[in-house]
Order: structure tokens, then C-alpha cells, then sequence
């Protein structure tokens, strides 16, 4: 049994300890907006956020998360208004949108850390999510003006 908080509501799952929290995510709490995408953590489709950090949880075993804060893209902010979120929407960034939950978790927790961010770092902090449609110009101006909206309040 391995018990958690997932977008602020206690949880309790039995599953084999090498589980990946993914699965745990979609299967068990039937919250399908984080993706599987290459299942080795290399693209980022499965980010979430582990105690206020971006992690994969495609990597992630459940055995890791006992007693932990996990927050999915459904928890971000449940009515799409997360400064990320709205740059995302006014921007129209996604074009296929399968890895934009990813993009989302890893740029919220990017600017959680330091929203006085330069594109340099964006380009770096955010090179682990791939995105096969390369949005990647959309993106960057997206994480700006979320940026822009965290300084200001």
C-alpha cells in the first residue's frame, strides 16, 4: 500500500512497488491528461510534479511517492487559469496538443522557481519535453508571457 496526495486529495493505491506513478495516475485515479509518451523519461510527455517539482512519471516508481504531494495537469489549477495555462491558450500553442500537459508541468514549475527567466534558459529548462509538431517557437513565447504574468503579480 503506498499512500499519497494527488492534486490535494489523500490517496491510497495497492500496486507492486516498481509501478510507475504513471500508470498509478491514469489507471488507478482515471486522470488521463498526463501521457505516456516514450516510457525511459526522455520526452517529457509525462511530467507532474513531485513535492512542487517536475518529474516523470513515466520513471517514477510508486514505491518513491509514499507520503508525497503529486499534482497533475488537472490540478495545476483545475479552471485552466494558471498563468501557464492562459499564455498557452492565448497563444494557441499546441497543434496536435498530445505532449502539452508535459510542456505545462515542466514550464509551471520552471517559473514557480525563477520567473525572471531568459529565453536561453527557457530554450535549456525546457529541452527535455520534445514536441513532435516543434511548437517549440510558440512555446517559448508562451513560457515568456507566463513569466511576464508571474512578475506582475
Amino acid at each position: 500500500m503506498t499512500s499519497f496526495t494527488l492534486n490535494g486529495k489523500k490517496m491510497t493505491v495497492e500496486a507492486e512497488a516498481d509501478t510507475p506513478l504513471l500508470w498509478v495516475i491514469r489507471d488507478e485515479a482515471g486522470l488521463t491528461g498526463t501521457k505516456f509518451g516514450c516510457g525511459i523519461g526522455m520526452c517529457g510527455a509525462c511530467t507532474v510534479h513531485i513535492g512542487g517539482k517536475a518529474a516523470r512519471s513515466c520513471v517514477t516508481p510508486i514505491s518513491a511517492i509514499e507520503g508525497a504531494e503529486i499534482v497533475t495537469i488537472e490540478g495545476l489549477d483545475p479552471k485552466g487559469q494558471h498563468p501557464v495555462q492562459k499564455a498557452w491558450q492565448d497563444l494557441q500553442v499546441p497543434q496536435c496538443g498530445y505532449c502539452q500537459s508535459g510542456q505545462i508541468m515542466q514550464a509551471a514549475a520552471v517559473l514557480k522557481d525563477n520567473p525572471s527567466i531568459s529565453d536561453a534558459d527557457i530554450d535549456a529548462q525546457m529541452t527535455g519535453n520534445l514536441c513532435r509538431c516543434m511548437t517549440y517557437t510558440r512555446i517559448r513565447a508562451a513560457v515568456r508571457q507566463a513569466a511576464n504574468a508571474m512578475k506582475a503579480g
